[in-house]
């Protein structure tokens, strides 16, 4: 990869978004919504109201993921945010909460064709523990398929694969079917240093 960015989707990011999910919206008009919208909604919003109300989000101020880049062309996309965000994964009975501990959620990634297959995901996964970390987040939540036997199929690849998961250092807390795992990665946070000058002396001196 000569040059890879990834950014949070800002409203002048907007654009590169548009061309990366097309006209169909990534995925039969989802524009990103799956997780976010009753089912009855969502179906009756696919295509252009999906895609507004994923702009909404995006004019908010509050990027709801990372874009990724390629050589200045956008090649990656995955959603992220607090696991209330996407209210559907309270109704899964394979995604439902494993405790009470607060998450962010990564649920959504969508590759562009020709760079499947490239590692792209791994990259988006480092990038959303560095973003989730500086917005606070303790524990980063994932729910990846893990077929069992061979290659799966891109189109069951959108909430990632297990192998990609672990590969960014994730670990599986939860498997309520054969193919799903849960899995997370704790955000460290940084270790304060003391205020006190006697402190850091005795410690430089050590």
């Amino acid at each position: 990869m000569s040059k890879l960015e990834i950014h949070p989707l800002t409203p002048d990011r907007w654009p590169g978004l548009e061309a990366l999910f097309g006209p169909r919206g990534a995925c039969a008009g989802c524009w990103c919504m799956w997780w976010r919208l009753k089912r009855s909604d969502f179906n009756r919003g696919k295509g252009a109201s999906n895609k507004r109300a994923l702009r909404k989000l995006v004019d908010s101020g509050d990027p709801p993921g990372l874009l990724a880049y390629l050589d200045g062309r956008p090649v990656a996309w995955c959603a992220l945010g607090p696991r209330e965000t996407y209210p559907v994964l309270a109704n899964s009975r394979v995604l439902k909460p494993v405790d009470d501990q607060p998450v962010w959620s990564l649920p959504c990634f969508f590759v562009a064709r020709p760079h499947r297959g490239r590692g792209l995901t791994v990259k988006l996964l480092e990038a959303a523990r560095r973003w989730a970390r500086k917005r606070g987040a303790r524990i980063l939540e994932g729910y990846p398929v893990e077929p069992r036997q061979g290659r799966m199929p891109d189109a069951f690849a959108w909430t990632g694969a297990a192998s990609a998961f672990r590969q960014a250092g994730f670990v599986e807390v939860a498997r309520r079917s054969p193919t799903r795992p849960i899995m997370r990665a704790p955000i460290k946070t940084p270790t304060a240093r003391s205020s006190n000058p006697r402190a850091r002396s005795s410690s430089a001196n050590r």
